[in-house]
């Protein structure tokens, strides 16, 4: 029997929160990266061309926060959705890219499932075909 099994990064600095959340995804059937700094996901990145989706958080260690990571992805990958996890989700965060997706803090970890999974049927509906090439 051949299953899809979709890739999600998890980018967030705060390492109990970043256990929570991959371990919903795992617990949901995903297969799950975790990056601890920008700098971490974009060697991720670099590393594992199956990655379907970035969940990330804005403020982070470094130069570089979650909102440059989602630039670059819309630029350099845009076949990879993103995700960008904040408590200023709304009219701080208006310099995101158009194609990713602002989930609020705190959010529940079925919010979070829901988000990661519109997502992907989002961009299977336009036709992406890396969301359908692994089985």
């Amino acid at each position: 029997m051949n299953t899809i099994r979709n890739t999600v990064l998890v980018v967030e600095d705060e390492a109990l929160i970043r256990f929570a959340v991959a371990d919903a995804l795992e617990d949901a059937g995903y297969d799950v990266l975790e990056a601890a700094s920008v700098l971490e996901a974009i060697g991720q990145l670099g590393l594992n061309e199956d990655i379907d989706v970035v969940v990330t958080d804005v403020d982070m260690p470094g130069a570089l926060n979650g909102i440059d990571l989602a630039r670059m992805i819309s630029e350099c990958a845009p076949h990879i959705g993103v995700i960008v996890s904040s408590a200023r989700c709304g009219e701080e965060l208006t310099d995101i890219p158009q194609t990713a997706r602002c989930l609020p803090k705190p959010c529940t970890a079925a919010k979070m499932l829901s988000t990661v999974e519109t997502m992907l049927k989002g961009r299977a509906l336009v036709g992406d075909e890396t969301f359908r090439r692994r089985a």
